[in-house]
C-alpha cells in the first residue's frame, strides 16, 4: 500500500474540522449545523415548506433524527408543524419569519467558516476543490 492518507480519512477530517467551528460559530445563533440545515432546505422551497418525508431525503439523515431536529426548532418558534390539509397522515414543515430572520444572521457564520476552511487555497484553486467536490456529490447514489 502506497504511504498517503485514503479518501474517506481526509474527508472525514476536514469535516470533523469544519463541523467543530460552524457549531462554535453557530451556538451564537442557538443553532446546530444539522437545525441549519433544515433551515436551509426549507428556505429553498417557494412555499417554505416541506414534508417530513422529503426534509429526510434532502438531508440523507434518518426519520427519526429529522424529527428530532424538526422538534427542537419548533420548540425555538423557527419552525411551524402541521398536518398537510389533504392527507392528515403527512406532516409538513414551515419556516416561520423567526427561523428565515435567524437563518440570515447563521448564513453568515457559515460563510465564514468555510472562508476559514478554504484560506490556505488560492481563488483558482478553491474553485476547482469546490468544482470536485460537486462532480463527487453528483456521482453518489
Amino acid at each position: 500500500m502506497k504511504n498517503r492518507t485514503a479518501l474517506g480519512a481526509l474527508v472525514k477530517r476536514i469535516y470533523d474540522s469544519f463541523e467543530k467551528q460552524a457549531n462554535s460559530l453557530l451556538r451564537t445563533q442557538d443553532l446546530t449545523m444539522a437545525q441549519f440545515g433544515v433551515l436551509v432546505e426549507l428556505s429553498l422551497t417557494a412555499e417554505k415548506q416541506l414534508t417530513l418525508k422529503e426534509l429526510e431525503q434532502r438531508l440523507h439523515v434518518a426519520q427519526s433524527t429529522t424529527a428530532g431536529i424538526v422538534v427542537r426548532l419548533e420548540q425555538k418558534k423557527l419552525v411551524e408543524c402541521f398536518g398537510d390539509p389533504v392527507d392528515r397522515r403527512i406532516k409538513l414543515v414551515r419556516i416561520t419569519a423567526a427561523g428565515e430572520k435567524r437563518l440570515q444572521y447563521a448564513d453568515q457564520d457559515m460563510e465564514a467558516t468555510e472562508r476559514s476552511m478554504l484560506s490556505a487555497l488560492s481563488a483558482q484553486e478553491q474553485d476547482t476543490l469546490l468544482r470536485l467536490l460537486e462532480k463527487l456529490c453528483s456521482s453518489l447514489p
